[in-house]
This record gives structure tokens, sequence and C-alpha cells, in this order.
């Protein structure tokens, strides 16, 4: 079926069609001869003009009769770019032979996946440090969502790796996140709820009773008329869980697409250069300020605490100078419209908050934001 002859380019398969599968469409007799790549791979190479039926050009739907030579310039598979390294700039906070703490833009996925096989913070930190090649998943150890900005910890040799995914599956290591959410938070509390895949959305997470246990501690830092500037610590790692939890405080934060609440920005409550400053902001308002530990190697407790993401503070400054409202154009900005239950994955109740501080209460594949566990070690394929 394949002819290996010399006069085969490079990367371009040259095929004739085989007259028992005469009668097929195109695509359909390609994915029988060539079965290692999947019909919609070898569609999309069609649609790109990647393949020809005796020097002519094709479609999916053309149908072949066998004796018909076929060249196909056969695209290299985007995972394969996965541990290739790039010079992409890195902003490290930290570093010594054992770990290397850097600050991740908003933007920038942490580690490669459907749909950002290149481009990522793991294919920098192989062109940084080429020895990170032999650190299963480069040292990563936990994450953050492609738009979240802030603190990383990336372990430098498999002892260090091994030792603080241990620390992360403690809960002793530290991590405050800033957030800015729609609406008023009127007091400090925790959210304990556990989060686990939502059976609606494979892209998304969901307070689910199955899940595994996550929680988040809250405190305002400043309240403002349609928003509130907030503390978040982590006491765990879980995919999205700040945007999960604040969405099921019914406060999701400002920018999120995927945690967010339709039709709830309140425009007649902000004045236009707010409006402007929300219109701008790209991505969700959230930022990993503060990160501690301790030192795989010294066993010393370290940490560090960076600025504010850039397009936060410019954001923030427009939440603090915004006008003062007249009390005709004062009102309470509630979401009970838009979802009066906190929503659950599953159809059970969830139990009532032991503490009693609230009534009810995180681009894309499923990537970002979560902490390794210890089967997360084991080699992978990098290929």
């Amino acid at each position: 079926m394949i002819d290996a002859t010399p006069q085969s380019l490079s990367n371009t398969l040259t095929l004739i069609i085989p007259h028992d599968l005469g009668g097929l469409r195109l695509d359909v007799a390609l994915q029988k001869m060539l079965p290692d790549h999947s019909r919609s791979r070898l569609q999309a190479w069609i649609k790109s003009g990647l393949v020809t039926i005796d020097a002519n050009p094709s479609t999916s739907k053309t149908k072949v009769w066998g004796g018909e030579q076929v060249l196909v310039q056969v695209q290299a598979k985007p995972e394969t770019q996965a541990y290739i390294p790039e010079d992409i700039p890195l902003d490290i906070v930290y570093e010594d032979e054992h770990i290397l703490v850097v600050n991740k833009p908003a933007g920038m996925v942490v580690h490669p996946a459907a749909g950002n096989w290149s481009g990522t913070l793991l294919n920098a930190l192989l062109f940084h440090e080429p020895k990170l090649h032999d650190v299963p998943r480069a040292g990563i150890v936990h994450r953050l969502d492609k738009d979240t900005s802030g603190l990383l910890v990336v372990a430098k040799t498999l002892a260090a790796q091994t030792n603080l995914v241990r620390q992360l599956q403690a809960r002793t290591v530290k991590r405050e996140y800033r957030a800015i959410i729609w609406g008023q938070i009127w007091r400090n509390g925790i959210i304990d709820q556990p989060i686990g895949r939502d059976p609606r959305s494979r892209t998304k997470m969901a307070i689910s009773r199955s899940g595994k246990s996550a929680v988040t501690r809250y405190e305002v830092l400043e309240r403002f008329s349609v928003q509130t500037y907030m503390r978040c610590n982590l006491e765990t790692g879980r995919t999205h869980q700040i945007r999960v939890h604040m969405q099921h405080l019914k406060a999701p934060i400002v920018g999120d697409l995927v945690y967010g609440f339709r039709g709830i920005v309140p425009i007649r409550a902000m004045t236009q250069t707010l409006r402007d400053a929300v219109g701008q902001f790209g991505r969700q308002a959230l930022h990993a300020i503060k990160l501690g530990l301790l030192h795989p190697d010294t066993d010393e407790f370290m940490e560090w605490q960076i600025e504010l993401a850039d397009d936060m503070k410019v954001l923030l400054e427009a939440m603090r100078y915004e006008d003062p409202h007249t009390e005709e154009d004062d009102f309470e900005l509630s979401f009970g419209g838009l979802q009066t239950e906190p929503y659950l994955a599953d159809e059970d109740d969830e139990d009532d908050e032991e503490d009693g501080d609230f009534d009810d209460l995180e681009d894309g594949d499923i990537d970002q934001d979560d902490d390794l566990d210890a089967e997360d070690l084991e080699p992978e394929d990098k290929a």
C-alpha cells in the first residue's frame, strides 16, 4: 500500500490506493491505510492542501477507485512539541540547586495539554535548566490556571520534587492569593466544600459530594460599591479551587468567563472609568501573591511575596477612585435572581456549615491550579 521508493520525500508519504478500497471517500481510505493517524487529523491535512491525488487537490469527500497516487505531507503531532525547550523569558524570584520560584504571567499555560502543546512554562523551564528533562513534569508540583498570575515553585531534582509533593499533601505549603470579586462580602470566612469534575461539562469543575476535599479561607481587604478585594489562602490545591468556591459563595471573580454568572455586571452602579477598567480587564482577577514552604534540603521555612499584578493594580485603582453614588443611583447588588441556590454537581443537599459564617457558599481543557499527587511522580511518556 505504501510505496517506499527513493522518490518518497522526507516528510511525505507516497501511497497507491489499493483496488479493494475503491469506491470509498479519500479520508476513509487514508484512515484504513494509515491507522496510526486519526481520521480527524487526516481530514485536517486534506483541508489544508497537504494531500493530493495524482498531483491534483482533493477534499475529504473525493472518491477513490484504486490505482491513484496519493501524496500525504505528514505533519508532526502537536504533542511532540510538549517537551521541547523554548527560549521563553522567565521571571525568576528565587533559585538554588534544589528549587526555583517563578512569577508566572497571566496568559501562560503551566503544563502542556490539548490545545497548548508549546509556549508553556514547562517549555521555558526546559530551556532554562536542561537537567529538568530528568525530573518528571520538569519539576512542576503545582499549577496555576492560564489566566491566573503569580508564584509557583518548581523542583530541580527528583528528591526535591518528592519532598514538595509530600508537603503539599500534608498541607504545610502556604499559598496566598488576591482576588477581586463581584458583590460585597461582609465577613471573613472559610469554604470547606469538595470539588470534582463537573458531570455536565468536562472542561469545568464543580462542588461535588464525591469530589476531593477543598478548603479556602478568605478575608476582606477592601469593600467597594459593587466589588470586593479579598485575600484567599489555600489549604488544599484543587483544579480551579478558588474560582469554584467563589462561584459557590455567589461572588464570582471579576473577569471569570467560566465560573461567573451571566448578566451580573452592574453597569448602572459604576462610573465610566470603572466600566472602562472592567471592560479592558481580559482575565479572571486572581493572583498568587505569596508562597511559603520548608526548603526540601535545609528544612528551613522560606517565604516569598511579590507585588500585585499590574493589570489588577489598574483595576483596583479604578475601584478606589470611582465617583461616589447619589442616593437615587444607589441600589443593592444581589445575585438572588440569577442563582438562588449554590450549584451542586449531584442531587444531594450539602451539609450546613458548622461555623455559621455564611449561608452558602475555579482555558479549554482543565489543566491548572492543582497539586500533584504522589503517583504523578512516575516517569511519563515525553514523546
